[in-house]
């Protein structure tokens, strides 16, 4: 019973303002770590009101199908900006095949690695040229969208999976944003009920084949 009107954004630094300014209701668009940069440097009045997904940042190879199969000296591919790097080594950690400092949170560096048994070697790319270097190591930790880019499907490619309890925070869970004075619309409320949803779940599993993992359970 709820008309939802949809505006889209070409510019990731509008969305927020819009809301802020009242021009649109709420905004589903970005990850914890870029909302609160946002709030905190351009001081928006707005709150988080849901979590929605994780975009799913899985490890593949062209060598092997299985992280088991990682051989001591062996290449593995990561994003080399900060945000993405981070989590590839928290998938890494996650996957056995390395041990980070714990103060080092959800965005560690390669200096951050405490525990490297295999001797593996880090190569550290633009997230974006990470799958051609594919033939080249024995696997790589690749974003989602560049994932589907390049024809690798995140829901059964995979040779380990990115969940979002590898996670110590909530970083990298995207959200959705309201004004503060309105967290409690409870016309918001039937809106995130209906969001957090089965259905919605099928509909990730399904049209973005497994590469958005829902994270309100």
């Amino acid at each position: 019973g709820i008309t939802v009107e949809l505006y889209t954004f070409s510019d990731y630094t509008i969305p927020n303002q819009a809301l802020n300014d009242g021009e649109i209701d709420l905004n589903a668009f970005q990850h914890y770590a870029y909302f609160n940069d946002e709030v905190s440097n351009k001081g928006y009045d707005l709150v988080a009101i849901a979590d929605t997904y994780i975009s799913a940042m899985n490890i593949y190879s062209q060598k092997i199908s299985n992280v088991s199969e990682v051989k001591s000296g062996d290449k593995v591919a990561i994003p080399n900006d900060p945000s993405n790097g981070g989590r590839a080594l928290k998938v890494l950690q996650a996957a056995g095949l390395i041990k980070v400092r714990p103060e080092a949170g959800d965005t560690p560096s390669v200096s951050d690695i405490i525990e490297n048994p295999l001797n593996l070697g880090i190569v550290e790319v633009e997230a974006g040229g990470i799958y051609s270097l594919l033939p080249d190591v024995a696997c790589a930790v690749i974003n989602g969208n560049y994932a589907i880019d390049f024809g690798l499907n995140p829901g059964t490619d995979y040779i380990f999976k990115d969940d979002p309890a590898i996670y110590s925070g909530k970083s990298f869970v995207n959200l959705i944003a309201a004004r503060t004075k309105d967290k409690d619309n409870e016309l918001y409320k039937k809106v995130i009920e209906a969001y957090q949803s089965d259905i919605v779940e099928e509909v990730y599993a399904n049209n973005f084949k497994g590469s958005y993992l829902p994270t309100w359970k």
